[in-house]
């Protein structure tokens, strides 16, 4: 029975906390948005949807997002099963190799196969690829995009399918193997209906991250333009911002249809207990041939890693292939200190501020349930379905001559609004988790709800919170897209700067930029994993059973 709540000084404190949270969603989330599609007239989207270019750009970018979406699902639901269903070695190794492709910008995956099988790249010439099938041998256009989307969608995608995986029950297994039942009916009747909703919502997922990213056929692209890309170009290039806002506004459909069907196909279960874990059976001829699998999966996908360490050691390739560090040097004490200076400043603050703006939002939405609250969650979540390129546009349209424009302040404030939705839903998952009478019974007692927060929930939190803090940190650290138009020379991040690299061919400067971002993401999501082990030794002490982590998609 749930406690009715006594009336406290400090619940109108938490509705006037609710009201200034939705009238900042409203001025820094909504209005852009609704602002940027009230600025199109019915010419300018006539004239853009007319042309041919828009058409085969749409063309081109359903294609590769669909054809990578095929992949991706495929390589990832391999690589989940691997970890999770059989007894291959070193899952653990696996598990952490296959999500490290997801610590370096989309710019830097294209440009390791550029480097590799590119007009010059490594490949090309030493296996005389060019001699062999001409022109076709090259990586650039609709294939290069599409492989070097798979390389940035597939850790996405192994992680969430794998908590799939992770969190399914035995028990119906085993129960209907007790009952006779055949595997075909198991696999329709059990395994499918489990499956069919989330899997849905990774093919979403996969799907609008692909369409919506401008970084990879920026770079591998070539004549072979997508929507995403012509957006860029419109926009930057050409200071073209009504043909931008059309293109921005046919990029959200899919971002607001993945959100759609993903809220449909919430089950209201919660996948986070499990009855029984399935059984690992050792079967070495298939240990064998998912080891392979699994380990020529982690090569390709480590390529641009591999690609970035190489061509940042070496003076000039192909041209001057001796070892040297004048590209760290450049870099690092050079040209690129001030961008990755700026790029710390940016991911520390917003995860710093982001983490005390999702864990308030979240304490609001899942503790003090009311119609104030499921409306701010419901705008909470509503960040989740805008592309970051679509809102950095819009911001450019709203606060181009605002005294915050080309600041700082307006690189922390996108990035805070579009990672919001992912630490949110973390956090709302686990505060949702506790005990719901668990304030209520405290102020019975004579504890504030202050102090219930800061002296139970928060402490129970605190490995959700340091995920929280660590998506946030790594998404500011390789983003792009919601950046892309709001930076100034003062406050440009490192991972801009590898397009200026790029396009002046500067490949080893590239390389480096890319592994300063990786190794900072590296040295920091490990810096979360010994504080979470250190977390749980010591709850393992006390004898506390942690509860269940919200969802970590994506973090």
């Amino acid at each position: 029975m749930r406690l009715k709540q006594p009336g406290t000084g400090t619940e109108f404190g938490f509705t006037t906390s609710k009201l200034l949270m939705l009238t900042f969603f409203a001025v820094f989330l909504l209005f852009p948005i609704l602002r940027m599609m009230s600025a199109m007239t019915m010419e300018t989207i006539v004239a853009t949807v007319k042309t041919a270019a828009f058409r085969a750009a749409l063309k081109r970018s359903l294609v590769v997002a669909l054809t990578t979406m095929c992949i991706t699902i495929t390589i990832a639901s391999i690589s989940a099963w691997a970890v999770t269903r059989t007894c291959v070695p070193l899952k653990s190794f696996f598990t952490i190799v296959l999500t490290l492709p997801m610590l370096i910008p989309s710019y830097s995956h294209a440009s390791g196969l550029v480097l590799l099988f590119g007009q010059n790249g490594i490949l090309t010439r030493n296996l005389h690829l060019d001699q062999l099938f001409g022109a076709a041998s090259y990586i650039y256009g609709i294939p290069g995009i599409i492989l070097g989307s798979v390389m940035f969608s597939v850790p996405i995608a192994f992680i969430m399918i794998s908590d799939i995986m992770r969190y399914q029950d035995y028990t119906p297994y085993e129960a209907a193997e007790v009952m006779g039942i055949p595997k075909p009916n198991r696999f329709f009747s059990i395994t499918y209906p489990y499956f069919r909703k989330p899997m849905i919502s990774v093919m979403f997922v996969v799907f609008t991250a692909v369409i919506t990213d401008y970084g990879v056929p920026h770079i591998i692209g070539g004549k072979s333009i997508t929507v995403a890309e012509m957006m860029f170009q419109k926009t930057v290039k050409l200071l073209d911002y009504d043909t931008g806002s059309v293109l921005g506004m046919v990029l959200l459909v899919p971002a607001v249809v993945s959100f759609i069907m993903d809220f449909a196909n919430k089950d209201k279960g919660n996948m986070a207990f499990v009855g029984k874990a399935f059984p690992l059976v050792k079967t070495p001829g298939r240990d064998l041939l998912t080891t392979v699998a699994v380990s020529l999966i982690t090569l390709f996908l480590m390529i641009p890693l591999f690609t970035a360490t190489f061509n940042s050691l070496i003076v000039s390739y192909p041209n001057n292939l001796s070892l040297t560090a004048k590209h760290y040097r450049t870099v690092v004490f050079k040209s690129g200190f001030v961008y990755l200076r700026n790029s710390l400043l940016i991911a520390v603050v917003v995860s710093l501020v982001g983490i005390v703006l999702v864990s308030l939002v979240a304490y609001l939405a899942a503790r003090m349930k009311s119609k104030l609250s499921r409306a701010l969650h419901l705008v909470s979540m509503t960040a989740m379905a805008v592309p970051g390129i679509v809102l950095g546009l819009s911001y450019v349209i709203v606060f181009n001559k605002s005294p915050i424009y080309n600041t700082f302040f307006i690189l922390f404030l996108v990035n805070t609004v579009h990672m919001f939705a992912s630490p949110y839903l973390m956090m709302y998952n686990t505060f949702g988790k506790l005990n719901e009478n668990l304030e209520n019974v405290g102020i019975t007692l004579g504890v504030s709800r202050f102090r219930i927060i800061k002296d139970v929930i928060l402490p129970i939190s605190r490995s959700t919170i340091l995920d929280a803090m660590s998506y946030f940190f790594v998404q500011c650290m390789k983003t792009i897209t919601a950046v892309a138009f709001l930076w100034s020379t003062y406050t440009k991040p490192l991972a801009i700067k590898i397009d200026e690299y790029n396009a002046m061919i500067e490949t080893g400067n590239v390389a480096v930029a890319t592994m300063l971002i990786f190794g900072v993401n590296l040295l920091f999501k490990t810096f979360v994993y010994l504080r979470q082990r250190s977390i749980a030794r010591a709850n393992i002490r006390e004898g506390n059973v942690p509860i269940p982590e919200g969802s970590k998609t994506l973090a």
